[in-house]
């Protein structure tokens, strides 16, 4: 039995604005078997705790993203959209500084809104859809 392959196709209309780094205007996904939602990921750790700085709180919740990843058996190159939720406008440029980082060339499918959050000591919330 031949296992099902993942196939992502990065579109972008030629009448669009070509992306900066780090994002598709569009992704065509086939070939999965399983898909997984995940709920919005919190700055909060297992314990609790949560960083005071933005730059923390944006690794934990992308902690947090992966976890949940590795829970259904996949990894960060499964990730064909995110949403990221920030406090405040002025976290954008490091917001995407952590993002690129921790995503590397994987380019996914997302948007970036500016919100209240539900806690205020939470800076962002992080969103995410896999496929496998």
């Amino acid at each position: 039995m031949e296992e099902n392959r993942v196939q992502i196709r990065r579109i972008n209309a030629e009448t669009a604005l070509v992306p900066t780094t780090g994002y598709s205007q569009a992704l065509e996904v086939s070939g999965y078997t399983r898909m997984l939602f995940i709920s919005g990921q919190i700055p909060v750790a297992a314990d609790g705790h949560v960083p005071e700085d933005f730059e923390s709180q944006c690794r934990l919740a992308w902690s947090n993203v992966e976890a949940q990843l590795k829970a259904a058996g996949m990894t960060l190159d499964n990730l064909v959209m995110h949403r990221t939720y920030l406090s405040d406008r002025r976290y954008r440029t490091l917001n995407r500084a952590v993002r690129n980082e921790i995503l590397g060339d994987r380019e996914t499918a997302l948007t970036v809104v500016v919100t209240g959050i539900f806690d205020e000591a939470w800076l962002l919330e992080i969103e995410a859809v896999a496929a496998a």
